[in-house]
Parts: structure tokens; sequence; C-alpha cells
């Protein structure tokens, strides 16, 4: 590695670095309330808010499998802890109660239990981060003007002081405080003005760092000057002074370990997991969507790494943590690159309780709630609500629910209720669509094709029994169950009894398809999908052709039919019946098969390149027609041909070769070139490149037509048979680019009549 790359990879390292430390710094300034307002809310020792931010910080961020996911205590159970604190009657045994709680989520993640995280719908998970957004917003204006009365970590609609969201801001219009709002207004604008210029937001100078500055160096100018419009300490943080260790260690509370045979304990452990590993697989979900550089993070891991920290949290005295999404998007939105700022905040959030707690409440409410205002703004995107109406009603209405419902409860069951929304939603359109019909036209008639879902459980019953009732005798069905994973047993029930019992009665012809071998219906195909001797017998010329033209039809929809190619490979290799014999190029991109839909054995291919004539293909369209039966030659070209370009090159070559090594070449252009007139040739000279492909398209339909007029010169027997009326030769054109055939007219009474059709005279 040379010394200009080293420098290269140090200078990144450092720069990632940089980026990681300022982000833990703006995260350790909103946790540090958050901790504490979470604390009060749940009626805890306030310090047990901090110990929970340290431990989740350090301790899981160091576990964790996440790039920018912030661990700490959660808003979302603060009613949880509220609860089980009133019914544990202590907060000594609630600990022991946390510390079971951590081991249980050890045993989720190592059960793999993170798997869950997968079936949130990306509909939730979107209406959860707007309505964290929609919440940020509106529990910080508040605290923009002044008004501190609730705890900063309530997120919940309902207070613990009896008010909700909305009563708050009501009581905002007669509580403004001017110094707050001031400081908050001013940060506010700050902080906005800051994303609009792409300098400053590029630059590493941390916006949030520059706010919290200048909210401290106003509020301290207010009490210098002895302004009316000071702030005072209810209205900044508050963190508990700790003057020596020995008054630390009276902050920490232990475990009552005497509660172990308590079942309550025991109960409130379930709880407590259970909610926690919710919350935090799907808090998980949303922060990774939020991630510029969109990684991934291993759910079993997170639970174990939360598992972890909740044991030691439990054991120090700390409240249940889960990751939050809250300090999370603060963390992706100052520029988090690794899980470094993670740790660093809960470095500092220690350091800050040890040596540093009065400078900490210096800084005012005001401007860390103007952090998280423009954290919200930034969530509650209109461009997200925007995308998510056009997405239409099964993704928006889930979307809107989900915000609308946690804005007006809180996080866990708004969510639910939106989980709830959208189930129904999928049990909706699963009851509507549990199937898919197609109706197949294939050689030996139409087939009604019903694919199953992925699973069909009890409640499709209704709709797949009224859907078979009603098949008219003489029918035929085709039941697939190729993509099926799971059938219930009612269902497979109403099958057998269908084929069994009901089928028969009403005359309806049953095929299977895909079923997995424990529901013991084997695969079995009853209507003819390839090509047998009465088929072929039965067809006229006229008959074939549709039937290629469907086929064709079917193509350019991307509306294939349903070929069982097994079934084709066994029925063909006893012997071949094909319906038409096709002369097409060479080209890669003229696959018959596919153009025409057709399966094994329906085609007989003769592919040269230019479609051109010779005594080898004429042996093959003979033997096609003379041994196999066939009653249908289809010479067809193609646009942007690869030989007619060649042979216009050719004929534009004063050296008269087109190469030393493509000799065997020449014999094939010829034939081309004499359909170029020098008077042509001298047009061609001059002609711009859309002007000779547009030359070459048409050059290579009048060599279908003169392919047709060599194949009856040459060929006796085939031009007897056409005279007769036994066969037809038709000529046809395939568009490269929109995949169409396109039938075109030749003067040949004989062919008229057999194909009984119209068609203009050709000029040739």
């Amino acid at each position: 590695m040379t010394s200009a790359v080293k420098e290269s990879v140090a200078s990144h390292i450092r720069l990632r670095l940089t980026r990681d430390l300022i982000a833990g710094t703006v995260v350790f300034l909103v946790a540090l309330p958050l901790c504490l307002g979470i604390a009060l809310a749940s009626n805890a020792p306030l310090f047990s808010g901090l110990v929970t931010g340290i431990v989740g910080g350090i301790v899981v961020g160091l576990l964790s499998g996440s790039h920018t996911s912030v661990s700490g205590p959660a808003a979302g159970l603060t009613a949880v802890v509220a609860a089980q604190l009133a019914l544990l009657g202590s907060f000594e045994a609630f600990l022991l109660a946390v510390v079971i709680a951590g081991l249980l989520q050890i045993a989720l993640g190592i059960a793999r239990m993170g798997f869950l995280s997968a079936f949130f719908p990306s509909s939730v998970i979107k209406g959860l981060l707007a309505a964290i957004g929609v919440i940020i917003i509106l529990k910080q204006i508040p605290h923009l003007l002044g008004h501190d009365i609730d705890p900063v970590g309530e997120m919940a609609f309902r207070q613990p002081d009896q008010e909700n969201t909305f009563s708050e801001l009501m009581q905002l219009l007669s509580d403004i405080h001017p110094g707050s709002a001031l400081i908050g207004l001013l940060c506010l604008g700050l902080l906005l003005l800051w994303n609009r210029i792409k300098a400053l937001k590029k630059s590493l100078v941390p916006a949030p760092l520059l706010v919290v500055l200048l909210g401290v160096g106003l509020s301290q100018f207010l009490v210098w000057i002895h302004s009316p419009w000071a702030i005072t300490a209810k209205h900044l943080v508050q963190v508990p002074i700790i003057e020596d260790l020995r008054e630390f260690n009276r902050y920490l509370f232990l475990p009552d370990f005497s509660q172990w045979l308590n079942p309550n304990v025991y109960w409130a452990a379930i709880t407590i997991a259970a909610l926690a590993s919710l919350e935090t697989l799907l808090n998980l979900q949303a922060i990774d969507k939020l991630d510029p550089l969109q990684r991934s993070s291993p759910p079993n891991r997170e639970l174990i790494a939360q598992g972890v920290g909740n044991l030691l949290a439990g054991l120090l005295g700390g409240l249940p943590m889960t990751s939050v999404i809250l300090r999370s998007s603060v963390n992706i939105n100052a520029g988090a690159q690794s899980k470094v700022s993670t740790i660093f905040h809960g470095v500092l959030l220690l350091l800050c309780v040890l040596l540093i707690p009065h400078l900490v409440n210096l800084i005012p409410l005001a401007c860390l709630a103007a952090i998280l205002l423009d954290t919200g703004i930034k969530l509650v995107s209109p461009a997200v609500i925007r995308q998510e109406w056009e997405e239409g009603p099964y993704q928006f209405i889930p979307f809107a629910v989900t915000l609308v419902a946690i804005v007006f409860t809180d996080l866990l069951i708004g969510v639910l209720i939106g989980l709830g929304v959208s189930l129904a939603f999928i049990l909706r359109s699963n009851l509507r669509r549990p199937l898919r019909r197609i109706v197949e036209k294939h050689l030996g008639g139409e087939v009604l094709h019903i694919e199953l879902a992925n699973q069909v459980s009890f409640l499709n019953r209704g709709t797949i029994e009224q859907t078979l009732r009603s098949l008219p005798p003489g029918s035929h069905v085709l039941l697939d169950a190729t993509y099926t994973d799971y059938i219930d047993p009612d269902i497979l029930d109403l099958l057998h009894d269908f084929k069994d019992q009901i089928a028969p009665a009403h005359g309806v012809r049953v095929s299977f398809r895909g079923f997995r071998k424990r529901y013991q219906l084997n695969d079995h195909i009853q209507y003819i999908d390839y090509s047998t001797r009465e088929l072929q017998e039965q067809l006229q010329p006229a008959d074939i052709l549709l039937l290629l033209k469907d086929g064709n039809d079917r193509f350019c929809r991307g509306e294939r039919l349903s070929q069982d190619l097994t079934h084709q490979r066994g029925v063909t290799a006893r012997g071949q019946h094909p319906l038409a014999v096709i002369l097409s190029c060479a080209d890669s991109r003229t696959p018959a098969e596919l153009i025409f839909d057709a399966g094994l054995g329906e085609l007989l291919n003769v592919r040269i390149a230019g479609n051109v004539s010779s005594n080898n293909v004429l042996g093959s369209l003979e033997y096609g027609v003379v041994e196999l039966k066939i009653r249908l030659i289809l010479v067809m070209g193609h646009t942007r041909c690869g030989a007619v370009n060649a042979a216009i090159n050719y004929a534009l070559d004063n050296s008269g070769r087109v190469c030393d090594e493509c000799s065997h070449l020449e014999s094939i252009l010829e034939q081309i070139t004499c359909l170029i007139d020098e008077e042509m040739v001298d047009q061609l000279q001059q002609a711009s490149a859309e002007q000779r492909a547009a030359y070459a398209d048409e050059l290579a339909r009048k060599n279908v037509f003169a392919t047709i007029d060599q194949i009856l010169r040459e060929s006796p027997t085939l031009a007897e048979l056409t005279q007769q009326g036994r066969i037809a030769i038709v000529g046809a054109m395939y568009d490269l680019l929109t995949g169409k055939v396109e039938i075109l007219p030749y003067e040949s009474p004989v062919f008229l009549s057999s194909l009984k059709t119209e068609a203009p005279r050709h000029a040739s």
C-alpha cells in the first residue's frame, strides 16, 4: 500500500471518527433530559433513568450489531413501569423483574426470535416514523416556549398530570416564558437556516452544538443583565448533583432478591421482556430505513444485547431499556457513521454525572426542544406522506391509521392498531383473491387455470368452493399450487371431494400441478397441451395460422401459457406431430417457440442466416411436409436483421468480398444482394444511418417474398402441394422491438384460397 493510499485511508477514518464523536455529543445533549424525564414520568428515582442511558449507550452499544441505533429508557414503557411499580410495591422488587426480563430477552435472542421483525409491514414502520415526528413537534412546542410542567420524556397522549398532548398546548397560551421562547425560537431558526445552506450543512461544525452554546450564552446574558426574562432552574436541565463517591452510592439501588418467589415479579418480567423486545424490533426496522447507507441490523443479536443491557440495568438500579427511535433519529441526523457515536454518548452521560453536572444544568430546555423539533420536522416530511398516498389505499390507510393511533395513544398501542389494520387488509385481499383465474387456449381447447395463493387458509374455502361449483359441464380446470407454501386441511378436503365426487358428477375434468407430496394430489394433466396426430389432421392451414397469431399476442402481452415442459417432454419423446414449419433467421433474438408461445413438439424449426432458401433448407421443408404431414410453412424475416445489413455492406463494398474469414457467408448474402438494384446502391452510398436502417427492414420484407418464390420455383413437391391446397406457405415479419409478428400479403391464388382471406397484391 502506497503512502498516498495510507494517508487517504487514515484521513477517511479520522473523518468518520470526528462525525461519530460530534453525533454522540448531540445525542448526549438530547438523551440527558429525556432520561430524567422518562424516570419522572415513570414515578421512578431520577437517577435510574441516567443509569439506563449509560448502560444502554456503553454496554448495548458495544454488543449491538446496529450502526446507528441508540438504546436507553423508553418513553413507550413509562405507563408499564409505573403500573408495575405500584403492583410490586417497591422499586427494588421491580429491579428484580428487570433482571429476569433481561434474561428472557437473552433467551429470545438465542432462540432466534428476531425473525418476527420481518413481519412488520413497511406502511406501519413508515407510519411509526411519521407519528414520532408529529409527537415530537406537538410535545416540544411547549418546551420551546417555556411551558415545562410536563416531563420531557413523556411521549404518550395522556400525561401523568392528567393533561394530554392538545390540552398541554392550550395551557401554553397562558404560560409562555419570554426568555425561553426567545432562546427556543432563535435556536430553531438557526437550525432551519443551517439545513438550507449547503456549505453550512456539509461543514464539520455541528449545528446542534452551536444551538446549545447559543442557548447557554443567551440564558447567562439574561441573568447577568437582571432581565425579567431571565430563565430559572425549572426551565433548565436538572441533573442530580453528586458531591463525592460516597453520595454516589446513595443513588444506586439493588434488586430485592428476597422477592424471587413472588409470582407478580415474574409476570412483570414477562410483560417487560415482551414489550421491550417488540418495541426494539419495531424501532430497529424503522432506524434501518432512516440510515443513509441502508445497513441491516441483525435482530437476534440486538435482542441479546438488549437482554444484557436490561440485566445490568436491573442490577445497578436502572429502568428497563429498548432501542429508542427518537435518540436514534437524532443520531442519524447528526451524521453518525458507526456505533462509536452511541458508545460515546453513554460515556458522556457517565462523565456528566460524575464530573460536570453543574455545567450541564446551565442548558435551557428550550434549545434542546429546538433540536428535537428539527428532527421531528424531518421525520414527518410531506414527501413521505405523498409517497404513501400515491401507493394506494392498501398502503396509505395502515400508514395513516398507525400515525393517528400512536399520536392519540402511545407507541406500542398505536403500532398494534396499525398492525391490526394491515392484517385486516391482508385478510380482505386474501378473501377476495385467494386464487388467480386465467382462461388459457391450449391445443386441446380452453382450460381454466386456477393459480392458488401462497397461503390458502380456511378463510378461503367459500371463494374456492364457489369458483369450483360454478364451472360449466364439459369444462376443464387446472388447479395449480406451484407457488403455494401452505394449504389448510379444510381446503384439501374440499379439493379431494371435488376431484373424486363433484367434478365427475358435473362432467368437469380436473388437472393438478405443483401440489406437495404430502397433499396426495399428484401432478396429472388431462387436457392436450401438445400436438397429436389427430389434432394435426383436423386443423386447416388457416386454423394453424390463427393459433400462431394467438400465441404471438400472448407473447406480446406477457401472458404466456403455463407449459408443463416435463409432461410434454415425456409424451413427445414417443413421436412428433408439429403443426407448422418455421423457416426463420438464425438470429439469437428470434426463437420461434417463444415468439409464438408454443410448447415442445408444436413447431419444426429451420433456421439459417437471412432466412434464405437452399437445397438443404428445401430438404428440411419437404421432410416436414411429406414425412411429418405439416400443413403450414411460415417464412419469417425480422427487423434489424444482421444478415440483411451484411448484404447491404457487401453490395456497397467495391472489393466484392465480405471478409477473408467468412467465405461461406457469401453464398447467403448473394441471394439477398440480388434484390438491391444499382440505383439503390448509389442512394445508399449517401444515405444516413437512419435511412439505411429503414431500407434494411424493407429489404428484409422483400427477402421473405423472394424466399417463398424460390421455394415454389425449386421444389416441385411443395409447389404441387400448394397448388392442390394441401399446404399453405405464408410470409411474416417479426419486429424485434415490439415482439409483434406481421403476416405479409402474398400474391398466390392457391395461398389465398387455402387461408380463406383477402390480401392486396404485392409489387416485388
